[in-house]
């Protein structure tokens, strides 16, 4: 207000007083007023109203445009929108900006429509957009622009109408909002009828910075990833970009789009493919009113309903505290606690600190557990060694097949099912090799591409067990298209968490799905072998190669023995 005339500032504030009918978008009279008065001051100025025709909101903007205060959570109801509609003025004939139409959709507002002011008693065109609900499958790649949707050939989620003037505004509002409100719940009901459960979308926004990884490949595994954490993922939407947006990852025309087709299927939760920040997560939370989930939450989601020991729990609960503390909702705390003395002390310590203290004492005390755990482990490490018995980790890509592997081998009933990172804690068992040398085969926690650095750290007692094996059955599933990237990702998980020198036997499984002529090149390229994980005839060639490298690795161990002792 500043720079205003009284007269001006009581003319503003007479707006809140109007009333118009609930048929019509804004009556000739209030809509002549606010361009006489937006001429006047130079500014355009915009009304927000309700579905009773009350005006809740006037604001004044520059002579470029207008902000939209913040309107809190919108409606209930996924189909519903916020039952506000914004009226405003353009100080020059033009019409609804990109940035007017971005904000309808994020806002989920009824309408929105600009009155071009040309004079003191003279008005031009009304342009008028509203949501408009199109059906429509996977949001595709779209480039770093706010009208991406025009761009990339897809008809846009709004529709656009625009009158000569105001004497010649024909439009019933109120019949227009039930139409709109009553097309997005039948094509919702049309998409959802046959699933019950919380539906979500699917968001990937490529930088062209994964290694071997592409969109598709990627996108398929987070709808999986997504499966198992009991979403039904309903579409998926890609976005190409050099650099993420710091507020919303995607762009906001985007994210209208995604917004729209969330109102479409239903979707209540928006999964990213990337690990969003703190801040982003607020951002989009706050301007969908959606659940804002990255795929780390998802893992860790699946790894506590995966958890069954206690060192698995133990693990998985210090992974989700470590990943949600830079997450709690940061204030300025600086004035929150005073110095102490007389007259200096202040309220103490605020919820929010009060909850970032407990997480934190939670932190130290599962360390302390899970160390004495590892302990205990270790001591068990040390008395194999004594006894020299040679150590065989099943390693590989979750759910390529590594516990029907060791129940295959050790004829034992270890827990399997064809979903992802079944297997949470490490089982050992012992298996005699044909030259009547007993050796030990465990299977460990499964990896996948981009492992959460939580999760590493929180399992960083598992992993350790990886370290004193002396051959590594690396499992593949040969029958997976992306089978050698899931390969690469798994190789790289190894040398970073210090496995690059640890031999490696590479497992081919479930060569029954698998073409003869794909499984002979994928065996020859890597030096590996073909096995069936449900087919024990097919374990012999297994079980000689891994016996004769063992005896590889033990002539190399004797001989360097020989030559320390005769140094």
């Amino acid at each position: 207000m500043t720079g205003l005339k009284s007269k001006q500032i009581r003319a503003l504030e007479r707006l809140y007083r109007r009333k118009i009918p609930a048929t019509q978008l804004v009556h000739l009279d209030l809509g002549r007023e606010l361009a006489a008065l937006s001429f006047e001051i130079a500014r355009q100025i915009g009304i927000l109203v309700d579905r009773q025709g009350a005006v809740r909101h006037v604001i004044v903007g520059d002579a470029r445009g207008i902000e939209i205060p913040e309107l809190g959570r919108a409606r209930a109801g996924t189909t519903r929108l916020r039952g506000l509609r914004c009226i405003h003025t353009h100080l020059k004939p033009s019409p609804l900006s990109q940035e007017d139409l971005t904000d309808m959709a994020l806002l989920r507002l009824d309408a929105m429509a600009a009155i071009e002011a040309l004079g003191e008693e003279e008005t031009g065109r009304v342009h008028v957009a509203h949501i408009h609900p199109a059906a429509g499958g996977d949001i595709g790649p779209a480039p770093d622009q706010v009208g991406e949707s025009a761009q990339n050939g897809s008809a846009p989620p709004w529709e656009q109408l625009v009158f000569p003037d105001m004497g010649r505004l024909d439009l019933d509002i109120a019949a227009l909002i039930a139409s709109i409100e009553e097309e997005f719940a039948r094509l919702q009901h049309d998409s959802t009828q046959f699933d019950t459960g919380e539906r979500a979308l699917l968001v990937l926004v490529d930088l062209g910075n994964r290694e071997g990884w592409g969109t598709d490949s990627e996108l398929t595994e987070l709808e999986t990833l997504a499966e198992s954490a009991g979403f039904i993922p309903c579409g998926r939407v890609i976005q190409r970009r050099k650099a993420a947006d710091p507020r919303f990852v995607i762009g906001r025309g985007r994210l209208a789009d995604v917004l729209m087709r969330s109102m479409l299927t239903g979707a209540e939760a928006l999964v990213f493919a990337q690990e969003l920040s703190p801040s982003q997560v607020r951002s989009l939370a706050d301007f969908t009113d959606l659940k804002i989930l990255d795929r780390t939450q998802i893992i860790l989601d699946i790894f506590a309903q995966r958890a069954r020991s206690r060192v698995g729990k133990l693990q998985v609960e210090l992974a989700q505290l470590r990943y949600m503390l830079p997450r709690l909702s940061t204030k300025h705390t600086a004035m929150s606690r005073l110095t102490g003395g007389i007259g200096g002390r202040g309220p103490g310590e605020t919820k929010l600190e009060v909850s970032r203290r407990r997480a934190n004492e939670r932190i130290r005390r599962l360390e302390r557990e899970l160390d004495q755990l590892q302990r205990k482990r270790a001591q068990g490490r040390r008395l194999r060694n004594r006894r020299r018995v040679p150590i065989l980790s099943l390693v590989g890509y979750t759910n390529a097949g590594k516990s029907t592997l060791l129940n295959a081998l050790t004829k034992s009933e270890v827990s399997v099912a064809d979903q992802l990172f079944e297997t949470l804690d490490t089982s050992s068992r012992r298996l005699r090799l044909p030259s009547e040398r007993e050796v030990l085969i465990t299977d460990t926690v499964g990896f996948i591409h981009d492992l959460p650095k939580d999760l590493v750290g929180a399992f960083k007692s598992t992993l350790e067990e990886l370290k004193d094996a002396d051959l590594l059955l690396h499992v593949v599933d040969a029958s997976d298209p992306g089978c050698e990237e899931k390969l690469a990702a798994v190789e790289r998980l190894l040398v970073e968490i210090g496995l690059g020198s640890t031999p490696i036997l590479h497992i081919f499984n479930k060569m029954d799905r698998t073409g003869v002529i794909q499984l002979a090149n994928l065996c020859r390229r890597h030096n590996g072998v073909g096995v069936s994980g449900i087919d024990p005839k097919s374990l012999p060639p297994l079980i000689e190669e891994a016996s004769r490298r063992l005896g590889e690795l033990g002539d190399a161990e004797e001989e360097t023995e020989f030559e320390q002792a005769a140094i």
